[in-house]
């Protein structure tokens, strides 16, 4: 049952609010963050944020693509831009707001790549990182078994950046001055 405190007073605004982020998203997001993002509003309860959501899922406005999280379809999209315009201003304004840091999140995390496949050599990681345009480096590396893999693509993720500061910099010095 919906409690009606907030701007959001029954489930359609609930679902309305779901497409509203996800429309406005880069990619895809993971179940907390978007469940943040929605329970903005005091008139957003969980049980009936997380009802909606499965509806959304359920009637192919939402896909949830595993170990990514949530992505809005092109129906929700639709559907999204014809009827997200009954959210209050105020709703919305917050939300926009609030979207700013993770929409720079999922642009990033787009642009950089981390995974590993195990063969009869051993564990093989690629890690890469793009700039938007295309590669800018790319390493295969072996690693001795999964969980050293799993550590190298996790600190890969959260600094790649400066791994690759790092590289550049051990590459264009000269040996023979860096051993001094």
């Amino acid at each position: 049952m919906m409690d009606h405190f907030g701007f959001i007073h029954d489930e359609l605004e609930i679902k309305i609010l779901i497409l509203f982020v996800l429309r406005r998203l880069p990619g895809a997001v993971d179940g907390e963050t978007l469940r943040q993002l929605c329970m903005i509003d005091s008139g957003v309860g969980y049980f009936d944020y997380a009802d909606c959501l499965s509806e959304l899922v359920e009637n192919g406005n939402v896909r949830e693509i595993e170990d990514e999280g949530y992505v809005i379809t092109d129906k929700g999209a639709r559907n999204a831009e014809t009827v997200e315009s009954s959210l209050p201003y105020s709703v919305r304004s917050k939300t926009q707001k609030l979207l700013a840091p993770v929409q720079e999140q999922i642009r990033r995390a787009a642009l950089i790549t981390a995974q590993h496949e195990t063969d009869e050599n051993g564990c093989k990681v690629t890690l890469a990182m793009s700039d938007g345009v295309g590669e800018i480096i790319r390493l295969e590396l072996l690693c001795a078994d999964e969980q050293q893999a799993k550590t190298v693509k996790k600190h890969f993720r959260r600094d790649a950046e400066g791994y690759y500061q790092k590289i550049m910099e051990l590459l264009s010095q000269d040996p023979k001055e860096a051993s001094k």
